[in-house]
């Protein structure tokens, strides 16, 4: 099956519990190149705060995706062209691997499958908000990593991989690990990507790479950079 993402080198996530910078608009944000734009965060995000974001940028033609970090929070909105849901395979509780997703489907009749999908979420820096969140262990190893990777294909079916150093830059040769160890499902990375070189370094061990915090730190033309980046190493 072909997947959307699967042609994607760069995705921006917006937080709806963070501002933009100063004099940047919605519509700036869509016109950076990015090649989809997903909306979530992991502390402080209600529904309308998220569909406040959906709705800014639904007018532009970029593809659109939710990621939900808890029922309280999905919306549903003619604007999104999908749903991407977390499961964090090294989370403490099987809550944050198919918990929360069991009370959604509980309380939501309006959920379109045909257009939701799970990522299988590897944290890997213990100081982030999510590995916090779901009390993940984050001391493995490019074994471990590569481990989980393949128990996510393979064994789980998940047509999205994803490496998250939220925070941080990762170890390349850990998220490569995880890229070596693939042949259907797609690797995301993400976390701390700021500027040119760490896009192009990171795209380079994995396919798509996924950039958040640079926005609200660095601003608009720092992300354009990554976007640069992400291109020129695919």
């Amino acid at each position: 099956m072909k997947f959307p993402w699967q042609k994607w080198d760069h995705i921006l996530k917006l937080d709806p519990d963070k501002d933009l910078p100063p004099g940047i608009s919605y519509e700036d944000v869509c016109s950076t190149g990015t090649d989809a734009i997903e909306i979530g965060g992991t502390t402080g995000i209600t529904s309308s705060k998220m569909e406040e974001v959906i709705q800014a940028c639904s007018d532009f033609n970029v593809p659109l995706y939710q990621e939900p970090s808890s029922v309280g929070a999905v919306v549903h909105h003619e604007g999104l062209d999908g749903y991407l849901v977390p499961l964090v395979l090294n989370a403490d509780s099987s809550a944050w691997v198919i918990g929360a997703h069991k009370e959604w489907t509980k309380i939501d009749p309006n959920i379109v499958w045909e257009l939701t999908w799970t990522e299988a979420y590897i944290v890997l820096n213990p100081d982030s908000a999510v590995a916090r969140y779901t009390n993940a262990d984050c001391d493995q190893s490019p074994q471990d990593v590569a481990a989980y990777a393949k128990v996510a294909e393979k064994f789980l079916r998940q047509p999205i991989v994803y490496i998250e150093y939220s925070g941080m830059l990762g170890d390349p040769k850990i998220v490569k690990s995880a890229h070596d160890a693939l042949t259907e499902s797609s690797l995301f990375y993400g976390g701390g990507i700021s500027n040119y070189d760490s896009a192009y370094q990171m795209r380079s061990c994995c396919d798509t790479i996924v950039v958040g915090n640079t926005l609200y730190n660095d601003g608009l033309n720092a992300v354009i950079e990554t976007v640069s980046g992400a291109k020129d190493a695919a």
